[in-house]
């Protein structure tokens, strides 16, 4: 057990609470089978750096592919450089490159499946472009992400959907895009609640005409369409969008709210996974899709069932500040010696929020060493003024 902490409480009172309730889980000493399961990964910043850690942030190379390598020992595959990774919200494409560079041969070197993210953020804000600028810049990212030997995730671009003036530019920047990549890739459909810039993507507002301006691209270029991801977390709208897929084309939930169900599957299909909460649930995760590996359902959804409180928590309104969370439990695991974030965003959540998020992950039997993690939230307390 854990030592005994003074937590507060979403309802301003405090309450003790002792840490303990760790799981074993049965870990994969084989690739998974049913499922393709990757891990969008965090970054760690260097917290004694000098330059501007705002402006400028530096990352931490050395636990930053430490943690990759934990994922991969895992059998999980890892999504480079994506929201996850403060894409777009601290970690620059000057940052993003050399992640990537650095990823792709990190795991080239044990073996281990790599996506990366393709965008156009060098494009700086607050002006307009082209469409034509536009894919000069999806093609310079992409021309890189293969020079590295990785597959790409084309993430959706905020310039995009800046100027775009309707479904028709959507349609012409993708299917030039998806026409000069060399590989199939996976599309990444981001939901306004993860970044509120994309809102009324693809051309529309209403979700199921956006959906079919998705599906009219990918049934055009589906020979260059390994899958999408969606990130709306609306189980049912997945589930739709995944019944009129092509054939052969992958649907890869990034549903932080549904995805045991999606994943497990139903009578029509299943999900694979691209999920930003398997960082913070790896092990759970792990030993859930061994467990469907060997067609143990029941094991499989006892699992993860128990992560799914936590990941709601973590990706709670305002979503986008999911980050937070997420290296706040690479903090509590020990997979990195401090609680700092480029860009400043530890800020991002309250006191209370930790102090539940906390319960939650060893509710879930995910603080790996309780002794270890009620030390760390100790410090975190005492650092908001609570002793």
């Amino acid at each position: 057990m854990g030592k005994k902490l003074m937590l507060p409480r979403a309802n301003g009172s405090f309450e003790v609470y002792q840490p303990g309730t760790t799981a074993i889980f049965d870990l994969p000493t084989e690739k998974f089978q049913s499922r393709i399961a990757f891990s969008a990964a965090h970054v760690v910043c260097d917290p004694i750096s000098t330059v501007d850690p705002i402006g400028k942030p530096q990352i931490d190379w050395d636990d930053t592919l430490s943690y990759r390598r934990y994922l991969w020992s895992l059998g999980l595959s890892v999504a480079e450089a994506m929201d996850t990774a403060q894409r777009g919200m601290g970690l620059s494409w000057k940052n993003a490159k050399e992640l990537i560079k650095r990823s792709s041969a990190e795991a080239r070197s044990v073996g281990g499946r790599i996506a990366c993210g393709a965008g156009t953020d060098h494009l700086p804000l607050n002006r307009n472009y082209s469409l034509d600028e536009i894919i000069n810049a999806y093609e310079q990212q992409c021309s890189f992400i293969e020079e590295q030997g990785s597959q790409i995730i084309l993430m959706a671009s905020r310039a995009l959907a800046a100027n775009a003036h309707g479904p028709e530019d959507y349609e012409r920047v993708y299917d030039q895009i998806l026409r000069s990549v060399s590989q199939p890739v996976i599309l990444h459909w981001l939901g306004d609640m993860f970044d509120p810039t994309l809102r009324g993507y693809w051309g529309h507002q209403e979700i199921e005409e956006a959906m079919q301006v998705c599906l009219n691209i990918i049934w055009a270029n589906k020979e260059k369409v390994d899958g999408i991801k969606i990130s709306l977390l609306d189980a049912d709208r997945e589930r739709e969008m995944r019944k009129r897929l092509p054939e052969g084309v992958k649907m890869y939930t990034g549903d932080d709210f549904n995805y045991p169900a999606l994943i497990g599957g139903d009578d029509h299909g299943f999900s694979h996974a691209l999920l930003g909460i398997f960082d913070a649930i790896a092990p759970a995760a792990a030993a859930a899709l061994t467990a469907l590996d060997h067609g143990d359902l029941k094991l499989y959804d006892s699992i993860l069932e128990r992560t799914v409180h936590l990941s709601r928590h973590i990706f709670q309104a305002p979503t986008y500040s999911y980050k937070t969370g997420i290296v706040f439990m690479a903090y509590l695991n020990g997979h990195q010696g401090h609680f700092r974030m480029i860009g400043g965003a530890e800020s991002a959540r309250s006191i209370t929020h930790l102090s539940e998020l906390f319960v939650l992950a060893d509710q879930a039997g995910l603080l790996v060493n309780p002794d270890l993690a009620a030390e760390r939230m100790k410090l975190v307390l005492t650092l908001s003024g609570l002793e």
